[in-house]
C-alpha cells in the first residue's frame, strides 16, 4: 500500500499516456488541443460572420475610391463607367487587416466584435507584425486570383485544426479571445 500523497494524483494511472508514445506538441493527459492554458480554437460559423463583417468595413472604407460615372456614347446614349483605383483599394484593404491583426492582439474589427484573435500556431503567443503581413498578403493574393479566395476561406469547414490556406501560410490560428 502507498502513503498517501506518493502514488498519482486522483484519477491518474501509471500506465503511460497514449500507449506509451509521446503525444504530439501541446496535448497532454486530457487536455485540450495546445494545453491547458490555451485558448480553445475559434467557431467557423464565428469566423466566418467576422470575415464578412470586415469585408463590410473594409468595403465602406474604399467606396470612396471605387465610384460610377455617366457618360455619353458616341451615339447618344447614357452609359455607366465604373472608375477605381485599383492599387489604392489594395493597399487600404492590406493595411487594415495587417494593421489591426499585428498590432491589435490579433484582432479586426469583425473578429473583435466575435471574440476572435489571430495568434501563433501552435504556440499560441501573439501574432508577429512579419506573420500578419504574409498571412494578410497570402490572403489577398488569393482573393484576387479567380476561385482561390473562396477556397482559401472555405478550407476551414475541412481542416481539424480550422485553418485557412493563409494560416497554414503564416503558421498561425484563430482562437476565442
Amino acid at each position: 500500500m502507498e502513503a498517501a500523497g506518493t502514488g498519482p494524483p486522483y484519477g491518474e494511472s501509471d500506465d503511460p499516456p497514449y500507449g506509451g508514445h509521446t503525444p504530439p506538441y501541446g496535448y497532454g493527459r486530457d487536455d485540450p488541443p495546445y494545453g491547458r492554458r490555451a485558448a480553445p480554437l475559434g467557431g467557423r460559423g464565428r469566423r466566418l460572420v467576422a470575415g464578412v463583417l470586415d469585408l463590410v468595413i473594409v468595403g465602406l472604407l474604399t467606396s470612396p475610391f471605387s465610384t460610377t460615372a455617366i457618360e455619353r456614347t458616341p451615339r447618344g446614349a447614357l452609359a455607366a463607367v465604373h472608375t477605381r483605383n485599383g492599387l489604392l483599394i489594395a493597399l487600404i484593404w492590406f493595411l487594415y487587416f495587417w494593421l489591426l491583426t499585428a498590432f491589435w492582439r490579433g484582432q479586426t474589427l469583425g473578429k473583435r466584435l466575435m471574440r476572435l484573435r489571430v495568434v501563433q500556431d501552435p504556440t499560441q503567443e501573439p501574432v508577429t507584425p512579419g506573420q500578419a503581413a504574409v498571412r494578410e498578403a497570402v490572403y489577398g493574393i488569393f482573393s484576387a486570383v479567380c476561385c482561390l479566395g473562396l477556397l482559401d476561406l472555405l478550407w476551414i469547414l475541412f481542416d481539424g485544426k480550422k485553418h485557412a490556406l493563409h494560416d497554414k501560410a503564416a503558421s498561425t490560428i484563430v482562437v476565442d479571445a
